[in-house]
Protein backbone atom coordinates (compact mmCIF):
# COMPACT_ATOMS: atom_id res chain seq x y z
CA UNK A 1 0.00 0.00 0.00
CA UNK A 2 1.22 3.42 -0.84
CA UNK A 3 2.56 5.60 2.74
CA UNK A 4 1.59 8.90 1.14
CA UNK A 5 -1.39 8.55 -1.50
CA UNK A 6 -1.31 11.92 -1.87
CA UNK A 7 2.23 12.63 -3.57
CA UNK A 8 0.97 9.74 -5.57
CA UNK A 9 -1.93 11.31 -6.91
CA UNK A 10 0.45 14.53 -7.22
CA UNK A 11 2.15 12.74 -9.60
CA UNK A 12 0.31 10.88 -11.88
CA UNK A 13 -1.78 13.83 -12.37
CA UNK A 14 0.35 17.24 -13.02
CA UNK A 15 3.80 15.99 -10.99
CA UNK A 16 5.58 14.29 -14.13
CA UNK A 17 5.15 17.63 -16.15
CA UNK A 18 7.49 19.83 -13.96
CA UNK A 19 10.41 16.71 -13.92
CA UNK A 20 13.34 16.90 -16.59
CA UNK A 21 15.46 14.18 -17.05
CA UNK A 22 18.55 13.75 -18.97
CA UNK A 23 19.09 10.03 -20.40
CA UNK A 24 22.41 8.55 -21.22
CA UNK A 25 23.48 5.45 -22.93
CA UNK A 26 23.16 2.65 -25.77
CA UNK A 27 20.47 4.02 -28.07
CA UNK A 28 18.77 1.14 -30.44
CA UNK A 29 16.08 0.53 -32.97
CA UNK A 30 13.95 -2.24 -32.16
CA UNK A 31 12.17 -3.59 -35.33
CA UNK A 32 9.55 -6.19 -35.60
CA UNK A 33 8.07 -8.39 -38.48
CA UNK A 34 4.70 -10.18 -37.42
CA UNK A 35 3.68 -13.25 -39.41
CA UNK A 36 1.90 -16.41 -39.13
CA UNK A 37 3.27 -19.73 -39.59
CA UNK A 38 1.70 -22.49 -41.32
CA UNK A 39 4.22 -24.98 -42.68
CA UNK A 40 7.93 -25.96 -42.55
CA UNK A 41 10.27 -24.80 -45.44
CA UNK A 42 11.31 -27.64 -47.80
CA UNK A 43 14.76 -25.79 -47.69
CA UNK A 44 15.78 -26.60 -44.46
CA UNK A 45 13.80 -27.61 -41.06
CA UNK A 46 12.97 -23.79 -40.14
CA UNK A 47 9.22 -22.74 -40.17
CA UNK A 48 8.10 -20.23 -42.96
CA UNK A 49 7.22 -17.32 -41.44
CA UNK A 50 4.30 -15.15 -43.88
CA UNK A 51 4.98 -11.31 -42.59
CA UNK A 52 1.19 -9.59 -42.29
CA UNK A 53 2.95 -6.55 -40.26
CA UNK A 54 5.83 -4.86 -39.47
CA UNK A 55 6.52 -2.07 -36.57
CA UNK A 56 9.67 0.02 -35.34
CA UNK A 57 10.29 1.78 -31.87
CA UNK A 58 12.79 2.77 -29.73
CA UNK A 59 14.62 0.25 -28.03
CA UNK A 60 17.87 0.47 -25.27
CA UNK A 61 18.24 3.84 -23.98
CA UNK A 62 16.18 5.22 -26.16
CA UNK A 63 12.93 3.51 -24.55
CA UNK A 64 13.85 4.47 -21.01
CA UNK A 65 13.35 8.30 -22.72
CA UNK A 66 10.59 7.22 -24.39
CA UNK A 67 8.57 5.82 -21.08
CA UNK A 68 9.54 9.50 -19.41
CA UNK A 69 8.52 11.20 -22.08
CA UNK A 70 5.15 8.78 -22.66
CA UNK A 71 4.63 9.99 -18.37
CA UNK A 72 5.02 13.45 -19.50
CA UNK A 73 8.04 14.26 -18.41
CA UNK A 74 10.84 16.65 -20.20
CA UNK A 75 13.48 14.35 -21.66
CA UNK A 76 16.83 14.71 -23.17
CA UNK A 77 18.55 11.99 -24.98
CA UNK A 78 22.82 11.48 -25.07
CA UNK A 79 23.65 8.53 -27.13
CA UNK A 80 25.80 7.75 -30.16
CA UNK A 81 24.41 6.27 -33.53
CA UNK A 82 25.27 6.29 -37.30
CA UNK A 83 24.64 8.35 -39.92
CA UNK A 84 21.99 6.01 -41.08
CA UNK A 85 18.59 4.99 -42.30
CA UNK A 86 18.44 3.32 -38.81
CA UNK A 87 19.34 7.07 -37.22
CA UNK A 88 16.68 8.73 -39.09
CA UNK A 89 14.17 6.14 -37.99
CA UNK A 90 15.38 6.73 -34.35
CA UNK A 91 15.22 10.46 -34.68
CA UNK A 92 11.84 10.69 -35.96
CA UNK A 93 10.65 8.42 -33.33
CA UNK A 94 12.01 10.39 -30.88
CA UNK A 95 10.97 14.09 -31.81
CA UNK A 96 7.10 12.75 -32.30
CA UNK A 97 7.58 11.70 -28.78
CA UNK A 98 8.75 15.33 -27.69
CA UNK A 99 12.37 14.23 -26.58
CA UNK A 100 15.44 16.11 -27.14
CA UNK A 101 18.19 14.55 -28.77
CA UNK A 102 20.38 17.32 -29.34
CA UNK A 103 23.18 14.51 -27.53
CA UNK A 104 22.82 12.03 -29.99
CA UNK A 105 26.13 12.20 -31.80
CA UNK A 106 26.45 10.86 -35.06
CA UNK A 107 29.73 8.67 -35.40
CA UNK A 108 31.36 6.47 -37.98
CA UNK A 109 29.65 3.57 -36.70
CA UNK A 110 26.16 2.03 -37.33
CA UNK A 111 23.17 2.65 -35.52
CA UNK A 112 22.36 -0.06 -32.99
CA UNK A 113 19.54 -2.39 -34.34
CA UNK A 114 17.72 -5.39 -33.25
CA UNK A 115 15.40 -7.09 -35.75
CA UNK A 116 12.47 -9.78 -34.08
CA UNK A 117 10.48 -12.27 -35.66
CA UNK A 118 7.25 -12.69 -34.20
CA UNK A 119 4.81 -15.09 -34.88
CA UNK A 120 1.09 -15.73 -33.02
CA UNK A 121 2.80 -13.49 -29.58
CA UNK A 122 5.27 -15.67 -29.73
CA UNK A 123 9.59 -14.47 -30.31
CA UNK A 124 10.88 -16.81 -33.17
CA UNK A 125 14.02 -15.14 -34.15
CA UNK A 126 16.43 -12.05 -33.28
CA UNK A 127 18.60 -10.69 -35.52
CA UNK A 128 21.39 -7.86 -33.99
CA UNK A 129 22.95 -5.28 -35.85
CA UNK A 130 25.51 -3.82 -33.46
CA UNK A 131 29.16 -2.80 -33.73
CA UNK A 132 29.66 -2.69 -30.14
CA UNK A 133 33.04 -0.92 -28.49
CA UNK A 134 34.34 1.85 -26.22
CA UNK A 135 33.64 5.23 -26.61
CA UNK A 136 36.31 6.61 -29.26
CA UNK A 137 38.00 9.90 -27.54
CA UNK A 138 35.92 12.44 -30.00
CA UNK A 139 32.73 10.78 -29.12
CA UNK A 140 33.42 11.22 -25.63
CA UNK A 141 34.64 14.93 -26.39
CA UNK A 142 31.32 15.95 -28.31
CA UNK A 143 28.82 14.10 -25.28
CA UNK A 144 30.64 15.44 -22.54
CA UNK A 145 30.29 18.94 -24.33
CA UNK A 146 26.86 18.64 -24.86
CA UNK A 147 26.48 17.65 -20.69
CA UNK A 148 27.96 20.64 -19.90
CA UNK A 149 25.44 22.78 -21.41
CA UNK A 150 22.72 20.66 -20.64
CA UNK A 151 24.05 21.03 -16.79
CA UNK A 152 23.05 25.07 -17.36
CA UNK A 153 19.68 23.77 -17.91
CA UNK A 154 17.29 22.92 -14.74
CA UNK A 155 17.08 19.02 -14.77
CA UNK A 156 15.97 16.51 -12.01
CA UNK A 157 18.10 13.73 -12.81
CA UNK A 158 19.89 11.40 -14.81
CA UNK A 159 19.73 7.88 -15.99
CA UNK A 160 23.04 5.87 -17.38
CA UNK A 161 21.22 3.24 -18.99
CA UNK A 162 23.92 0.80 -19.49
CA UNK A 163 23.67 -1.99 -22.36
CA UNK A 164 27.39 -3.11 -23.03
CA UNK A 165 27.66 -1.57 -26.33
CA UNK A 166 30.02 1.20 -25.63
CA UNK A 167 28.49 4.49 -24.07
CA UNK A 168 28.92 3.54 -20.48
CA UNK A 169 32.41 3.51 -20.23
CA UNK A 170 34.01 3.48 -16.78
CA UNK A 171 35.75 7.16 -17.18
CA UNK A 172 32.16 8.55 -19.24
CA UNK A 173 30.38 7.17 -16.26
CA UNK A 174 32.72 8.47 -13.18
CA UNK A 175 32.72 12.08 -15.22
CA UNK A 176 28.85 11.92 -15.07
CA UNK A 177 28.12 10.66 -11.80
CA UNK A 178 30.72 13.48 -10.68
CA UNK A 179 29.35 16.41 -12.48
CA UNK A 180 25.92 15.20 -11.46
CA UNK A 181 27.30 15.21 -7.24
CA UNK A 182 28.49 18.56 -7.68
CA UNK A 183 25.05 19.78 -8.99
CA UNK A 184 23.19 17.71 -6.88
CA UNK A 185 21.37 15.93 -9.64
CA UNK A 186 20.41 12.33 -8.63
CA UNK A 187 22.00 9.72 -10.83
CA UNK A 188 20.08 6.72 -11.22
CA UNK A 189 22.19 3.37 -13.21
CA UNK A 190 20.42 0.45 -15.14
CA UNK A 191 23.85 -1.90 -15.02
CA UNK A 192 24.90 -4.03 -17.73
CA UNK A 193 28.20 -6.51 -16.94
CA UNK A 194 30.60 -7.16 -13.68
CA UNK A 195 32.07 -4.02 -13.55
CA UNK A 196 30.17 -1.78 -11.23
CA UNK A 197 33.27 0.40 -10.21
CA UNK A 198 32.54 2.33 -12.91
CA UNK A 199 28.72 3.38 -11.20
CA UNK A 200 30.58 4.26 -8.33
CA UNK A 201 29.11 7.10 -6.15
CA UNK A 202 25.73 6.73 -8.30
CA UNK A 203 22.56 7.36 -6.06
CA UNK A 204 20.48 4.63 -7.23
CA UNK A 205 21.29 0.96 -9.31
CA UNK A 206 18.32 -1.12 -10.83
CA UNK A 207 19.99 -4.64 -11.58
CA UNK A 208 17.81 -7.75 -11.88
CA UNK A 209 18.97 -10.63 -9.83
CA UNK A 210 21.46 -11.80 -12.75
CA UNK A 211 22.84 -8.49 -13.01
CA UNK A 212 23.20 -8.16 -9.10
CA UNK A 213 25.49 -11.68 -8.69
CA UNK A 214 27.38 -10.62 -11.59
CA UNK A 215 29.31 -7.48 -9.75
CA UNK A 216 30.26 -10.56 -6.83
CA UNK A 217 30.75 -13.36 -10.01
CA UNK A 218 28.11 -15.30 -8.32
CA UNK A 219 24.86 -17.16 -9.38
CA UNK A 220 22.44 -15.36 -6.37
CA UNK A 221 19.16 -17.25 -5.50
CA UNK A 222 16.31 -15.36 -5.92
CA UNK A 223 15.39 -15.20 -2.24
CA UNK A 224 14.30 -12.43 0.15
CA UNK A 225 17.35 -12.95 2.56
CA UNK A 226 20.16 -13.22 -0.15
CA UNK A 227 18.98 -10.12 -2.26
CA UNK A 228 19.17 -7.97 1.03
CA UNK A 229 22.60 -9.45 1.87
CA UNK A 230 24.24 -8.61 -1.78
CA UNK A 231 22.50 -5.29 -2.11
CA UNK A 232 23.92 -4.08 1.34
CA UNK A 233 27.57 -5.74 -0.06
CA UNK A 234 26.94 -3.43 -2.90
CA UNK A 235 25.89 -0.97 -1.40
CA UNK A 236 29.62 -1.01 0.55
CA UNK A 237 31.87 -1.73 -2.55
CA UNK A 238 29.87 0.68 -4.79
CA UNK A 239 29.58 3.11 -2.45
CA UNK A 240 25.97 3.24 -4.02
CA UNK A 241 23.27 3.90 -1.30
CA UNK A 242 20.20 2.78 -3.01
CA UNK A 243 19.16 -0.56 -4.90
CA UNK A 244 16.04 -1.45 -6.67
CA UNK A 245 16.34 -4.81 -7.56
CA UNK A 246 13.94 -6.27 -10.17
CA UNK A 247 13.54 -10.04 -9.56
CA UNK A 248 10.98 -11.31 -12.24
CA UNK A 249 8.13 -12.89 -11.02
CA UNK A 250 9.13 -12.13 -7.13
CA UNK A 251 8.23 -7.89 -7.35
CA UNK A 252 11.37 -5.78 -6.98
CA UNK A 253 13.11 -4.80 -3.41
CA UNK A 254 14.48 -1.64 -2.18
CA UNK A 255 17.37 -1.56 0.17
CA UNK A 256 18.76 1.21 1.34
CA UNK A 257 20.31 1.72 4.62
CA UNK A 258 17.13 2.72 6.16
CA UNK A 259 14.83 0.27 4.35
CA UNK A 260 14.57 -3.52 3.38
CA UNK A 261 10.89 -3.76 1.32
CA UNK A 262 9.87 -6.59 -0.68
CA UNK A 263 7.37 -5.52 -3.43
CA UNK A 264 5.32 -8.83 -4.81
CA UNK A 265 5.00 -9.11 -8.56
CA UNK A 266 0.93 -8.29 -9.64
CA UNK A 267 -0.41 -10.96 -11.29
CA UNK A 268 -0.30 -10.93 -15.04
CA UNK A 269 -0.31 -12.66 -18.13
CA UNK A 270 3.30 -12.11 -19.36
CA UNK A 271 3.90 -11.87 -23.04
CA UNK A 272 7.19 -10.35 -23.33
CA UNK A 273 9.59 -8.80 -20.89
CA UNK A 274 11.59 -6.60 -23.40
CA UNK A 275 12.44 -3.39 -22.02
CA UNK A 276 10.70 -3.89 -18.25
CA UNK A 277 13.94 -2.69 -16.69
CA UNK A 278 13.64 0.10 -19.13
CA UNK A 279 10.21 1.15 -17.62
CA UNK A 280 10.92 0.20 -13.76
CA UNK A 281 14.45 2.90 -14.44
CA UNK A 282 11.98 5.62 -15.77
CA UNK A 283 9.13 5.30 -13.48
CA UNK A 284 10.89 5.17 -10.39
CA UNK A 285 13.24 8.14 -11.11
CA UNK A 286 10.87 10.64 -12.82
CA UNK A 287 8.58 9.66 -9.18
CA UNK A 288 11.76 10.46 -7.27
CA UNK A 289 12.19 13.29 -8.93
CA UNK A 290 8.56 14.60 -8.58
CA UNK A 291 9.25 14.39 -4.74
CA UNK A 292 7.37 10.65 -4.73
CA UNK A 293 9.24 8.42 -1.46
CA UNK A 294 11.46 6.19 -2.56
CA UNK A 295 9.42 3.07 -1.10
CA UNK A 296 5.95 4.67 -3.05
CA UNK A 297 8.20 5.68 -6.04
CA UNK A 298 9.36 1.84 -5.94
CA UNK A 299 5.45 0.45 -6.06
CA UNK A 300 4.38 2.66 -8.88
CA UNK A 301 7.66 1.02 -11.04
CA UNK A 302 6.39 -2.14 -9.98
CA UNK A 303 2.97 -2.02 -11.26
CA UNK A 304 3.94 0.02 -14.81
CA UNK A 305 6.60 -2.78 -15.18
CA UNK A 306 3.25 -5.68 -14.53
CA UNK A 307 1.74 -3.19 -17.72
CA UNK A 308 4.83 -3.64 -20.13
CA UNK A 309 5.41 -7.23 -19.94
CA UNK A 310 1.43 -7.93 -20.70
CA UNK A 311 2.26 -6.01 -24.09
CA UNK A 312 4.11 -7.80 -26.87
CA UNK A 313 7.49 -6.38 -27.88
CA UNK A 314 9.22 -3.12 -26.64
CA UNK A 315 6.56 -0.41 -24.88
CA UNK A 316 6.39 2.65 -23.36
CA UNK A 317 3.97 2.89 -20.69
CA UNK A 318 1.73 5.82 -20.72
CA UNK A 319 0.40 8.27 -17.75
CA UNK A 320 -2.62 7.12 -18.55
CA UNK A 321 -1.78 3.48 -18.14
CA UNK A 322 -0.23 4.10 -14.74
CA UNK A 323 -3.31 5.58 -13.43
CA UNK A 324 -5.47 2.45 -14.43
CA UNK A 325 -2.99 0.58 -12.87
CA UNK A 326 -3.09 2.02 -9.28
CA UNK A 327 -6.89 2.50 -9.40
CA UNK A 328 -7.17 -1.23 -10.29
CA UNK A 329 -4.93 -2.50 -7.92
CA UNK A 330 -5.55 -0.29 -5.02
CA UNK A 331 -9.11 0.91 -5.56
CA UNK A 332 -8.10 4.15 -5.56
CA UNK A 333 -9.41 6.50 -8.08
CA UNK A 334 -7.01 9.02 -9.19
CA UNK A 335 -9.28 11.77 -11.26
CA UNK A 336 -12.47 10.48 -11.35
CA UNK A 337 -12.81 9.55 -7.42
CA UNK A 338 -13.15 10.89 -4.14
CA UNK A 339 -9.04 11.20 -2.96
CA UNK A 340 -7.79 13.89 -3.99
CA UNK A 341 -4.50 15.62 -4.50
CA UNK A 342 -4.83 19.15 -4.48
CA UNK A 343 -4.50 20.17 -8.19
CA UNK A 344 -7.75 17.79 -8.82
CA UNK A 345 -9.47 19.39 -5.11
CA UNK A 346 -8.70 22.84 -6.94
CA UNK A 347 -10.61 22.08 -10.17
CA UNK A 348 -13.31 20.59 -8.08
CA UNK A 349 -13.52 23.51 -6.29
CA UNK A 350 -14.08 25.69 -9.12
CA UNK A 351 -16.68 23.73 -10.54
CA UNK A 352 -18.83 23.02 -7.34
CA UNK A 353 -18.22 27.07 -7.50
CA UNK A 354 -19.71 27.70 -10.74
CA UNK A 355 -23.12 25.22 -9.73
CA UNK A 356 -23.56 27.90 -6.87
CA UNK A 357 -22.59 24.72 -4.47
CA UNK A 358 -22.15 25.75 0.00
CA UNK A 359 -18.54 24.11 0.53
CA UNK A 360 -17.93 22.23 4.03
CA UNK A 361 -14.59 21.99 5.09
CA UNK A 362 -13.91 19.59 8.26
CA UNK A 363 -10.92 17.86 9.27
CA UNK A 364 -9.36 14.75 11.40
CA UNK A 365 -7.47 11.68 11.80
CA UNK A 366 -10.40 9.43 11.46
CA UNK A 367 -8.63 6.35 13.14
CA UNK A 368 -10.27 3.30 14.02
CA UNK A 369 -13.92 4.86 12.54
CA UNK A 370 -16.59 4.19 14.90
CA UNK A 371 -20.53 5.77 14.64
CA UNK A 372 -19.38 8.97 16.35
CA UNK A 373 -17.37 9.62 13.25
CA UNK A 374 -20.17 8.87 10.70
CA UNK A 375 -22.58 10.74 12.70
CA UNK A 376 -20.48 13.92 12.90
CA UNK A 377 -19.70 13.78 9.52
CA UNK A 378 -23.30 12.90 8.45
CA UNK A 379 -24.18 16.28 10.25
CA UNK A 380 -21.48 18.36 8.78
CA UNK A 381 -22.58 17.57 5.15
CA UNK A 382 -26.70 18.41 5.68
CA UNK A 383 -25.02 21.94 6.46
CA UNK A 384 -23.87 22.60 2.73
CA UNK A 385 -24.09 21.10 -1.02
CA UNK A 386 -20.30 19.54 -0.80
CA UNK A 387 -18.49 17.69 1.99
CA UNK A 388 -14.22 18.48 1.66
CA UNK A 389 -12.76 15.84 4.48
CA UNK A 390 -8.92 17.05 5.19
CA UNK A 391 -7.52 13.85 6.49
CA UNK A 392 -4.41 13.89 8.46
CA UNK A 393 -1.47 12.05 7.35
CA UNK A 394 0.56 9.18 9.23
CA UNK A 395 2.92 11.41 10.40
CA UNK A 396 0.70 14.38 11.15
CA UNK A 397 -1.43 11.94 13.24
CA UNK A 398 2.24 10.74 15.02
CA UNK A 399 2.93 13.89 15.93
CA UNK A 400 0.08 15.08 17.45
CA UNK A 401 -0.82 12.03 18.98
CA UNK A 402 2.35 10.22 19.53
CA UNK A 403 4.23 7.30 17.56
CA UNK A 404 1.74 4.43 18.26
CA UNK A 405 -0.60 6.31 16.45
CA UNK A 406 -2.36 5.89 13.59
CA UNK A 407 -3.72 2.19 13.71
CA UNK A 408 -5.02 2.29 10.96
CA UNK A 409 -2.38 3.49 7.87
CA UNK A 410 -3.70 7.00 5.91
CA UNK A 411 -4.67 5.44 2.82
CA UNK A 412 -6.77 2.79 4.60
CA UNK A 413 -8.41 5.53 6.27
CA UNK A 414 -8.81 7.61 3.16
CA UNK A 415 -10.39 5.09 1.53
CA UNK A 416 -12.76 4.57 4.06
CA UNK A 417 -13.47 8.10 4.63
CA UNK A 418 -13.82 8.07 0.44
CA UNK A 419 -16.65 4.67 0.75
CA UNK A 420 -18.93 7.47 2.84
CA UNK A 421 -21.83 8.72 0.99
CA UNK A 422 -21.95 12.38 2.77
CA UNK A 423 -18.26 12.88 1.51
CA UNK A 424 -17.42 14.42 -1.58
CA UNK A 425 -13.69 14.83 -1.41
CA UNK A 426 -11.07 13.87 0.35
CA UNK A 427 -7.49 15.30 0.86
CA UNK A 428 -4.55 14.20 2.76
CA UNK A 429 -2.27 16.81 4.59
CA UNK A 430 0.63 16.33 6.71
CA UNK A 431 0.77 19.98 8.49
CA UNK A 432 -0.11 19.72 12.17
CA UNK A 433 -3.20 21.51 11.31
CA UNK A 434 -5.06 22.59 8.23
CA UNK A 435 -4.82 25.76 8.33
CA UNK A 436 -2.61 25.94 4.90
CA UNK A 437 -5.31 23.80 3.16
CA UNK A 438 -8.20 26.03 5.19
CA UNK A 439 -6.57 29.04 3.26
CA UNK A 440 -6.75 27.56 -0.08
CA UNK A 441 -10.22 25.69 0.05
CA UNK A 442 -11.71 28.72 1.61
CA UNK A 443 -15.08 26.91 2.56
CA UNK A 444 -18.17 28.33 2.86
CA UNK A 445 -18.76 26.43 6.23
CA UNK A 446 -15.68 25.35 8.32
CA UNK A 447 -17.10 22.59 10.95
CA UNK A 448 -15.40 21.63 14.01
CA UNK A 449 -16.44 18.89 16.43
CA UNK A 450 -16.46 19.53 20.08
CA UNK A 451 -16.91 22.44 22.79
CA UNK A 452 -14.69 24.99 20.90
CA UNK A 453 -15.65 28.18 20.64
CA UNK A 454 -15.97 29.58 17.12
CA UNK A 455 -12.90 31.78 17.71
CA UNK A 456 -10.67 29.38 18.55
CA UNK A 457 -11.12 27.18 15.05
CA UNK A 458 -7.89 27.25 12.93
CA UNK A 459 -8.58 28.96 9.57
CA UNK A 460 -11.64 30.66 11.10
CA UNK A 461 -10.16 33.80 9.02
CA UNK A 462 -10.47 31.70 5.42
CA UNK A 463 -14.27 31.07 5.90
CA UNK A 464 -17.19 32.38 5.46
CA UNK A 465 -18.71 30.92 8.81
CA UNK A 466 -17.77 28.40 11.63
CA UNK A 467 -20.27 25.51 12.80
CA UNK A 468 -19.78 23.65 15.85
CA UNK A 469 -20.90 20.18 15.99
CA UNK A 470 -21.26 18.01 19.10
CA UNK A 471 -19.53 14.76 19.08
CA UNK A 472 -21.53 11.76 20.27
CA UNK A 473 -20.94 11.08 24.09
CA UNK A 474 -19.07 7.73 24.77
CA UNK A 475 -17.70 7.68 21.56
CA UNK A 476 -14.57 7.98 21.05
CA UNK A 477 -11.24 6.03 19.23
CA UNK A 478 -9.22 6.62 22.55
CA UNK A 479 -12.22 5.03 24.14
CA UNK A 480 -12.38 2.09 21.36
CA UNK A 481 -8.62 1.27 21.65
CA UNK A 482 -8.98 1.20 25.61
CA UNK A 483 -11.71 -1.29 25.08
CA UNK A 484 -10.11 -3.58 22.80
CA UNK A 485 -7.23 -3.50 25.09
CA UNK A 486 -9.06 -4.51 28.35
CA UNK A 487 -10.40 -7.01 26.15
CA UNK A 488 -7.67 -8.56 25.42
CA UNK A 489 -6.01 -8.48 28.44
CA UNK A 490 -8.89 -10.52 29.98
CA UNK A 491 -8.60 -12.97 27.27
CA UNK A 492 -4.83 -13.58 28.25
CA UNK A 493 -5.16 -14.07 31.97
Amino acid sequence: MFQRMEQVHSFLSTGAKNVAIAVIGDVMLDKYYYGEVKRISPEAPVPVTRVTGERQTLGGAANVAANLARLGCRVWMGGISGDDTNRQAVCELLASAGIDYSGLIITDRHTIAKLRIVGAHQQMLRLDFEEPGPLKVEEQTKLQAWFENLLRQKINGVILSDYAKGVCTPDFCQYVISRCQQAGIPVLVDPKGADWLKYRGAGFITPNVKELGEAFNRSLKNEDAVIRQYAHEARAAFDIPNLVVTRSERGLSVVNGGMEVHIPTQAREVYDVSGAGDTVAAVFLAAFAAGVGMGDAALLANLAAGVVVSKVGTYAITAEELKQAVQSQYAATVTEGKILAWPELEQSIDQWRAAGDTLVFTNGCFDLLHMGHVTYLQKARKLGDKLILGLNTDASVAGLKGPSRPIVAEMDRAQVMAALECVDAVILFDEETPLELIRRVKPDILVKGGDYKPEEVVGREFAGKVEIIDFEPGRSTTGLIQRILATYKEATI
